[in-house]
């Protein structure tokens, strides 16, 4: 007559085992998808300083051959006004004029379009560069949704990035816009 009862808490107790399996699945589970989101962001930063040291590498040399006299560069300007965020990935600047170069892997319009609205605030946000002329740029690897075109229609400096390298794929006689 103890049988049943040894079968019940018997199963009473693989019910608590498996529940409590399945506890330490679904910790574990999530343990593994928080290790892959933070692997993913450190490769997304470390392929991002890759691609804006690739850009910054040649930023001098291919302005300064369409005659934007800049002589040099820095990377990362972050800062907060008014409680808005901002940051320019790269910047190259001399006395009075400077290009800021926002860097995608894949470029789409949105960026360029939020590109577009930083630029317009530069001189709010960095009220020191409120005098300089200022020119944007977009530098990417891969362009879809035509991006680079509607890039370039904004009056933007379109850089590609090939290879080892950086250079400007917009027409000799184009004209950026002043921000």
């Amino acid at each position: 007559m103890s049988s049943p009862t040894i079968n019940a808490e018997k199963i009473q107790r693989l019910e608590e085992q498996l529940l409590e399996a399945k506890r330490d699945s679904e910790r574990a589970s999530e343990d593994l998808k928080k290790s892959i989101d933070r692997l993913s962001r450190l490769f997304e930063s470390q392929w991002g300083t890759l691609m804006e040291s690739l850009v910054e590498g040649d930023l001098v040399r291919i302005l300064r051959e369409r005659g934007i006299d800049v002589n040099e560069t820095s990377t990362r300007l972050k800062g907060q006004f008014n409680g808005e965020h901002y940051e320019f990935d790269i910047i190259a600047i001399d006395d009075d004029e400077m290009v800021i170069v926002e860097v995608k892997t894949t470029l789409r319009v949105k960026h360029v379009r939020k590109f577009l609205y930083r630029l317009d605030q530069v001189k709010n946000w960095i009220p020191r560069y409120k005098e300089f002329k200022i020119h944007g740029a977009i530098a990417f690897l891969r362009a879809e949704e035509e991006s680079d075109v509607f890039a370039e229609n904004q009056h933007l400096w379109v850089i590609g990035a090939t290879g080892d390298s950086a250079s400007i794929v917009n027409a000799p006689d184009f004209v950026p816009n002043n921000w």
